[in-house]
């Protein structure tokens, strides 16, 4: 545990938890709270190329109205009848339009046991990708808390669990989302956002197959 980097721990958390507000509704919410900029604080402790990204992500949502926003989210999202870039693993998956797959029963498995919460107001299925960035922001929190406290059994426990959630789960089915979000989406924001995700998802992958 030497070379952990309290700093750039705590940053990829951070850029986790950011990533997974994006994928709800766009409102002013999101610049009242400077969502971006938080952003862009924790991107500059990991890589100066994600810096730049996060600082694209924050310029495309202030340049673009709220209603186009709104638009394309719900064109890329929610449909209304075929959303070009479904948020869902099980879609990804298995290459099905069926919601609620084995894999969503499977992701809700994983949730359990690593004592994560879906949120009483979250209305979305358990493999939607805000979900599931969220349960990776907690994953690598708690990697950090166990890091700090030299409590190896826990981060050894977490370690394998997050491995088993990137290879089975998101990090399996991110790329072809967030490539039909690229070619769906009608605003520099959502395609910036994907961008964005994409290589976060690959780089906590990457880390994981490296541990």
């Amino acid at each position: 545990m030497s070379d952990h980097d309290p700093e750039q721990a705590a940053a990829r958390a951070n850029l986790c938890r950011f990533l997974a507000a994006c994928y709800y509704e766009p409102g002013p919410e999101f610049a009242e709270e400077k969502l971006f900029d938080s952003m862009h604080d924790a991107a500059r402790r990991l890589d100066p190329d994600f810096a730049n990204r996060t600082k694209r992500l924050g310029e495309a949502f202030a340049s673009t109205d709220p209603e186009t926003l709104l638009v394309d989210y719900t064109r890329l999202f929610l449909g209304p009848v075929n959303a070009l870039a479904k948020p869902y693993g099980s879609v990804w998956m298995s290459g099905e339009a069926t919601l609620m797959q084995d894999s969503t029963m499977d992701v809700l498995s994983l949730y359990r046991e690593g004592g994560f919460d879906l949120d009483e107001g979250f209305r979305e299925l358990p493999d939607h990708v805000a979900a599931e960035l969220e349960f990776l922001y907690l994953l690598i929190f708690r990697e950090n808390v166990a890091q700090r406290e030299s409590d190896l059994d826990a981060l050894m426990a977490n370690e394998a669990l997050r491995k088993r959630f990137l290879a089975d789960h998101v990090g399996s089915w991110v790329d072809r989302f967030s490539a039909a979000m690229t070619a769906g989406a009608g605003t520099d924001y959502y395609r910036a956002l994907a961008d964005l995700t994409q290589r976060f998802v690959a780089m906590e992958v990457k880390r994981a197959l490296a541990a």
